[in-house]
């Protein structure tokens, strides 16, 4: 076995494609707003692990980046932060409302028989009272949004730290 560092070469670092809150500066605000109200009433653990999955799924870097920080900073484990790729082999790292959240989220995202399905909705319906699912829902919703931004616009992960906006 060796002791000698090995040298790690990383790809160069991708070009934004776009600017959009500079040359879209009222759509950005919105959207800060909007993500403001979609978390409201939300735990700051729970609201950041669907807004992780669901980066993940859309394949968000930027996002992910951001997210996984501020779980970071909201006082979530890096052990649950890493499994949440693998959530369905990991359920025993979260509860069942988080579990709940998690799945609603990537129904959500998806959307691949062109709906939510029953059982997922109303598994999550189960675990959040209804003013809460709503803000679920919501901050699905919008990180969905803020996701299709970043991938848009190629927007780089790694320059984020926790207390900032995008």
């Amino acid at each position: 076995m060796s002791t000698a560092q090995e040298t790690v070469e990383y790809a160069t670092e991708h070009t934004p494609r776009l600017s959009w809150a500079e040359h879209a500066p009222e759509v950005y605000k919105a959207m800060v707003r909007l993500d403001t109200a979609a978390k409201k009433g939300l735990d700051a653990k729970l609201y950041e692990l669907v807004k992780i999955r669901a980066s993940q799924v859309n394949h968000c870097a930027f996002c992910l980046d951001m997210h996984t920080r501020d779980a970071l900073a909201a006082g979530e484990s890096v052990e649950r932060i890493v499994q949440l790729g693998a959530w369905e082999e990991s359920r025993h790292f979260y509860t069942e409302k988080e579990l709940a959240a998690i799945e609603l989220t990537e129904a959500v995202t998806v959307l691949t028989e062109g709906f939510v399905p029953d059982e997922v909705y109303e598994k999550a319906a189960r675990h959040f009272e209804e003013a809460e699912l709503a803000q679920l829902i919501a901050a699905i919703t919008v990180i969905n949004a803020w996701n299709r931004f970043g991938v848009t616009t190629r927007m780089v992960p790694g320059h984020y730290r926790p207390g900032q906006h995008a």
